[in-house]
C-alpha cells in the first residue's frame, strides 16, 4: 500500500480545537438524532441574534454594485466609515487610506503577519489566546512567544513579564481586548504600559478589538491606537460579533502611529490583499450603516439585555457549584470557568469535554486549547438564552458530581 500523501509540518503544529475533533464528534452525534448544545463558538446567528435590519437593507440596496471585484483594500464608503470611527476615538488625523478591509479579521491577521515575518522571528502572544494568532504566526514561519495572563490577576497581562520575553528576534506584540477567551477588559493604565513597551523595543502593536462594544457593568473599552503613537499600531475590528454578521466575513485593519516608517510594510500588506483580488463586496456596503447611528449592541449588554442576563446565569451557576470557579467576564461573549483543584487535582480538560459531549450532549472547548499548560479550564459562549445556560450548567455540575466518585475518568494520562 502506498504511503499517505504528505502533510505540511507547519499545519501539524497548528491548534484550532474550537472546530476540531470534539466538534466533528458533535456532528456525528447530531447525525444520529441527538440534540447538541454547541457552546464552542461565538456565532450569534446560530443562537437567533440577527444582524440589524438596517445593515441587511444596506446590502440589498447595493447588490447591483457588488458583482464586480472591489478594490483590494476595500470600497471607499466602508473604509471612510472606519476612519471616521477612529476620528471619533481621538485619532482625528485618520484617513480612509489607513484602512484595509478583509474577509473577516482572520484573513487580515494572516496578511499582516505574512507581510512581516522572516523565519524564526518572534511574536508575543497572550496565553490564553484566541488560537488563530498563534496559528498564524506559526504558519508564516514565526515563533509565538506566549506571555501569561493569570486567573489570579483577573487575566490582566503583567507588563514586566512581557518585557522579560523580548529578544532581538521579537517583531510584534499582540493584545486582545476585550479578551477571547477570558472576557477580561484591560484598564487604560495597562494598555498604556503595553503601548510604551512596544515603542521602547520598536515592536509593531497588533490590537485585536473585535469585541470593542461588548462590555458589561462598569467595564470600559479603551482603544489602543490613541495610546500608541510612538510605534506602529494595527487595530482590528469587524462586523462579526458586535453587529452579529459572522457569515458576511467583513473585517478591517487600521494602521496608525508611525506611518512614515511603515510605508513599505503597508504596501506589502496591500500587495498580498491584491493577490486575493478583493474582500467580499456585498457585506462591505453594511459597514457605513453599522458604524453610524444607533448601536443595538448596547441593549444586549445592558442589565436586562440578552447577553447580560446570559452572563449572569453563568456567574450564578458557578457560584452554586462546589466544583467550579470563575473570573467574572467583563467583556466579549465568553466565560472561562475552571474546575477546582481541591476536588480534581489531576483534572484533564479534554477528557472532561469528551465525557460532557458523550454523556450530556454539551459541546465546550477545553481550556488548554488556548495555549496554556493548565488543564482545568474550559470556554463556553454566552450567546444562548439564560435558561439554556442554566440547564447546561446543571448538566455540567451533574457530571462533575458523578466524576467526583470516579475521578480517574477525567484524570490526566501519565
Amino acid at each position: 500500500m502506498k504511503p499517505n500523501f504528505q502533510t505540511a509540518s507547519r499545519v501539524r503544529d497548528v491548534r484550532y480545537e474550537i472546530r476540531g475533533a470534539l466538534a466533528r464528534r458533535a456532528r456525528e452525534l447530531e447525525q444520529q438524532g441527538n440534540d447538541i448544545l454547541q457552546l464552542n463558538i461565538g456565532n450569534p446567528g446560530a443562537f437567533g441574534l440577527r444582524t440589524p435590519e438596517t445593515m441587511r437593507r444596506a446590502v440589498v440596496r447595493n447588490l447591483k454594485y457588488s458583482e464586480a471585484y472591489g478594490p483590494q483594500t476595500g470600497i471607499f464608503p466602508a473604509r471612510e466609515a472606519v476612519a471616521m470611527q477612529f476620528q471619533g476615538r481621538g485619532m482625528t488625523e485618520t484617513t480612509y487610506d489607513q484602512v484595509i478591509v478583509g474577509n473577516g479579521v482572520s484573513e487580515l491577521v494572516d496578511l499582516v503577519l505574512r507581510s512581516l515575518l522572516e523565519p524564526g522571528d518572534e511574536v508575543l502572544v497572550p496565553a490564553p489566546d484566541y488560537p488563530l494568532w498563534t496559528a498564524a504566526v506559526v504558519l508564516n514561519g514565526g515563533k509565538a512567544v506566549h506571555y501569561r495572563c493569570q486567573a489570579e490577576q483577573d487575566f490582566i497581562p503583567d507588563v514586566e513579564q512581557i518585557r522579560a520575553r523580548i529578544t532581538d528576534r521579537t517583531r510584534a506584540l499582540v493584545v486582545i481586548n476585550p479578551n477571547n477567551p477570558t472576557g477580561a477588559v484591560y484598564p487604560e493604565s495597562v494598555l498604556q504600559a503595553l503601548a510604551d513597551l512596544a515603542a521602547e523595543h520598536d515592536l509593531i502593536l497588533f490590537s485585536d478589538e473585535i469585541y470593542d462594544a461588548i462590555c458589561f457593568d462598569d467595564a470600559r473599552f479603551v482603544p489602543m491606537a490613541p495610546l500608541a503613537e510612538n510605534t506602529l499600531c494595527v487595530s482590528f475590528g469587524g462586523l462579526s460579533k458586535v453587529y452579529r454578521a459572522c457569515g458576511w466575513r467583513v473585517g478591517w485593519a487600521v494602521f496608525t502611529g508611525q506611518l512614515e516608517r511603515a510605508q513599505d510594510y503597508r504596501l506589502a500588506v496591500e500587495k498580498l490583499s491584491a493577490l486575493r483580488l478583493s474582500a467580499n463586496v456585498p457585506g462591505q456596503w453594511a459597514v457605513q450603516t453599522a458604524l453610524g447611528g444607533y448601536q443595538s449592541i448596547a441593549d444586549l449588554v445592558a442589565r436586562g439585555g440578552r447577553l447580560y442576563e446570559s452572563r449572569q446565569a453563568v456567574i450564578d451557576a458557578v457560584e452554586r457549584s462546589r466544583f467550579l470557579e470563575l473570573v467574572t467576564p467583563m467583556g466579549a461573549m465568553y466565560a472561562f470557568p475552571s474546575v477546582r483543584a481541591d476536588h480534581f487535582p489531576d483534572f484533564d480538560d479534554h477528557r472532561f469535554a469528551a465525557e460532557l459531549l458523550e454523556q450530556k450532549h454539551i459541546l465546550i472547548v477545553p481550556g488548554s486549547s488556548f495555549n496554556i499548560p493548565e488543564r482545568n479550564h474550559f470556554r463556553i459562549t454566552l450567546l444562548p438564552e439564560a435558561e439554556d445556560l442554566e440547564r447546561a450548567f446543571e448538566k455540567i455540575n451533574d457530571l462533575l458530581e458523578e466524576l467526583a466518585d470516579e475521578p480517574e475518568r477525567v484524570q490526566q494520562r501519565p
